[in-house]
């Protein structure tokens, strides 16, 4: 089956929605991405990202040598009986069990009752019928949509048998589903044994009273083909196609700049090209080729002999190497705010604008990022319980492997967009976080903090953010908000980036608003355009104003984090919550009382109230 097309997804969405052990649910039937073990790593480009890389490796282990491109086809009009035309990813169907659309009969799909029906002309079509039909011959099978899954990332076939007998049973009588009633609400989902007439209502799969009527976990992964021993928890039945089934758990960076010539940064970047080079000719020859490909943008402007030459210092250790830094975004910063930093790079070119009149007061510089770009890689997966609900990683569910063993490589994908960076002013936001009120917002928020994690039994003394990020992420999402108004990008297509920290030694308060999309989405110009600041600034503006009133208030502006034990302030969907792509918190500690003033909080806010008006 793995070499029959079945249908196609963006190689983007094979980190984010479809990746290994995740569910692909085509219009006539399911498939599982398979681990990467079975994946064909020759047609696997690879991405260059040293930063990433040792971020990797510091989750998975030493052993991850490179990041990868998914494989993709380069052409869509190839034959489709072609070589070229199988390039893909391996999967296979599941669930096993289907269901006949006519008379409801269910079974595995290798039980002999069903066939695959390929279409090489339109993979998409490619399905399962029942050959045997007592309601028509050749009649469509479609997969069973419900499932087995636990916290431990293990997915299974739903037991039909053990649970149509509420147990262990020699019986093997022909299982039928049915529909009873005139809703399609679980308790009118039945299944029944021909055999011996019993049957039962999918309701009592769900629920406290599911752990009772479900048996307990063969600790299996579908993608691996493999079971793991002595599973504890308790399963979960989960629909086919639900968001619970696999969340990603995924590692970006941006590239910046951390050699200290272009030289130097674009062997950084692509040293793998030349790492093996003896020779001046060997150079030449890799450099013809890059050229050709263009793998590396911005090579073209050196010789062969400067190459070498650079080479040759990298290898004998006379050239500076870029600093190995543990955490991520610190580097990002340093680059951002450092007026000295190189600002025309292959994939980094920035221009810092004056800071609108408006907010002066409070926003120190404003940079305008024209390219950029960002890459992306996914070290694992879980299921049932989304991995956002931790950053401690021991206190993340169990995270599944990607394959067999360890990975020596992971599927990574890198997009270019554009950007506007906000940085505020230190001395400013000091002095706002001494304010009373504002030490008042912030003991609501840590409490809801701490009640949320308690009642996930976390500890509550970790991951708290603090009041100077719930400030700066509730500004990033009223802006995202008002710039997909008028940039021309969808809400979707903005992402953000918070720089915060309240250390002595080195403290960051800063927001970055980018656009990195795997198509032109991501490059259109409209949004460093808006970064200008005779844009920005009425942008600031109207973002604020549209902030003081909530269509949901006076509900939303009263919303207690501390006693509803949530996440959140004065902030919810009609006023500050923005898309899960776009959010790096997933809409959490946000308050709107934080930047203006609102009906239950009128001194806490750190942007004057004549800028609202």
């Amino acid at each position: 089956m793995s070499n029959i097309p079945v249908g196609d997804v963006r190689p983007s969405q094979l980190l984010w929605t479809y990746g290994p052990g995740a569910l692909v649910d085509l219009p006539n039937l399911s498939v599982i991405t398979m681990g990467l073990d079975r994946w064909d790593e020759s047609r696997c480009l690879p991405i260059d990202e040293d930063r990433l890389l040792s971020a990797v490796q510091r989750v998975l282990g030493h052993q991850v040598e490179r990041l990868r491109m998914p494989p993709f086809k380069t052409d869509d009009n190839v034959d489709r009986f072609s070589a070229e035309a199988r390039i893909g990813v391996p999967v296979r169907p599941f669930p096993r069990w289907l269901r006949c659309v006519r008379c409801g009969t269910l079974a595995e799909f290798d039980s002999g009752l069903f066939e695959i029906k390929e279409n090489p002309y339109r993979p998409e079509d490619t399905r399962f019928v029942h050959k045997v039909c007592d309601k028509g011959s050749n009649s469509d099978a479609v997969p069973a949509r419900f499932l087995l899954a636990c916290r431990n990332g293990h997915l299974d076939d739903f037991p039909w048998r053990w649970f149509v007998h509420q147990g262990p049973s020699a019986c093997r009588g022909t299982l039928r589903f049915f529909e009873q009633g005139a809703s399609l609400q679980t308790e009118n989902l039945w299944v029944k044994c021909d055999g011996c007439n019993a049957s039962r209502s999918l309701v009592h799969a769900f629920g406290r009273e599911g752990a009772e009527n479900l048996p307990a976990c063969r600790g299996r992964h579908p993608h691996l083909n493999k079971y793991d021993d002595s599973c504890t928890e308790r399963p979960r039945a989960v629909l086919l196609g639900s968001t619970n089934s696999w969340f990603s758990i995924s590692l970006s960076v941006l590239a910046i700049p951390q050699g200290k010539d272009q030289l130097s940064q674009l062997l950084a970047d692509g040293w793998t090209y030349f790492l093996d080079a003896e020779s001046e000719l060997e150079v030449k020859a890799t450099l013809k080729t890059l050229i050709k490909t263009s793998s590396l943008p911005g090579i073209e402007a050196f010789s062969p002999t400067e190459i070498w030459a650079a080479i040759e210092a990298k290898k004998n250790g006379t050239q500076e190497e870029p600093p190995k830094e543990t955490d991520i975004k610190r580097p990002e910063w340093a680059v951002l705010t450092n007026p000295a930093s190189a600002n025309d790079w292959p994939h980094f070119l920035t221009t810092k604008t004056t800071v609108p009149a408006q907010v002066a007061g409070i926003i120190d510089s404003v940079l305008l990022l024209e390219r950029l770009r960002e890459v992306n890689a996914l070290i694992g997966f879980t299921r049932v319980e989304a991995p956002e609900e931790s950053d401690d990683p021991d206190e993340r569910p169990p995270m599944a492997g990607l394959c067999r063993g360890s990975p020596t490589w992971v599927p990574a994908s890198e997009v270019h967009g554009e950007g506007i960076f906000i940085r505020f002013k230190e001395d400013v936001i000091a002095n706002w976080e001494t304010w009373e009120a504002v030490k008042k917002r912030d003991t609501m928020l840590r409490t809801g903090h701490q009640g949320w994690r308690n009642a996930r039994q976390l500890d509550a003394t970790k991951g708290y953010p603090g009041a100077r990020y719930a400030m700066l992420h509730t500004f990033s999402h009223l802006l995202i908000r008002e710039l997909a108004l008028e940039c021309g990008y969808n809400a979707a297509s903005i992402r953000e980036r918070i720089y915060s920290d309240n250390s002595a030694q080195d403290p960051m308060a800063g927001v970055l608003l980018y656009t990195a999309a795997a198509d032109s989405d991501g490059t259109l110009g409209g949004l460093v355009e808006l970064g200008k600041p005779e844009n920005l600034g009425r942008l600031i503006r109207q973002a604020l104003r549209r902030s003081t009133v909530c269509s949901s208030d006076p509900l939303c502006s009263e919303h207690n984090a501390a006693t509803d034990r949530s996440l959140h302030g004065a902030s919810c969907h009609a006023c500050g919550f923005v898309a899960e792509t776009s959010c790096e918190k997933g809409n959490r500690y946000l308050d709107r009382a934080l930047l203006v003033r609102t009906f239950d909080c009128a001194d806490a806010a750190i942007f004057p109230s004549e800028l609202c008006i």
